[in-house]
């Protein structure tokens, strides 16, 4: 799978989370057939265009613990997806360390490989603990 492809096929699957659930970046990858590639989701949402038609909602995607990625130092990325998330229903906590964080258990999202339209990848081998995914 090319670049362009990979970031389709990220871009898909993200438009299939609903509104008030999260999923993992791990998730995704293995959702589009390429479980070893999670921090290339993260790049991939990283390129998301602005006024992108129809939107998407790059805010449901989660590191594998829950936590909102910082974006970095001086940034402000992990505020705009907590508020984003707010808005939808979602509950952000501030963990131990000062980081943002949702329950998996109460927001996740963790279709099986295979039930999503258009989706990437096959069902077979694949029965590891989706919140496990990094």
């Amino acid at each position: 799978m090319d670049p362009a492809e990979f970031h389709a096929a990220v871009y898909h699957v993200v438009r299939q989370i609903p509104p008030g659930k999260v999923t993992s970046y791990g998730h995704i990858a293995k959702l589009i057939g390429m479980p070893r590639h999670s921090r290339h989701v993260g790049q991939a949402l990283k390129f998301i265009a602005p006024n992108t038609a129809p939107p998407i909602p790059w805010q449901r995607v989660l590191s594998s613990s829950g936590a909102i990625s910082s974006r970095g130092p001086g940034t402000n990325g992990a505020d705009l997806q907590r508020e984003a998330l707010e808005a939808e229903g979602v509950e952000v906590t501030v963990g131990r360390t000062g980081d943002l964080r949702v329950s998996l258990g109460t927001f996740g999202w963790f279709p099986e490989v295979g039930v999503l339209v258009g989706q990437q990848g096959d069902a077979e081998g694949n029965d590891d603990d989706d919140e496990a995914d990094g």
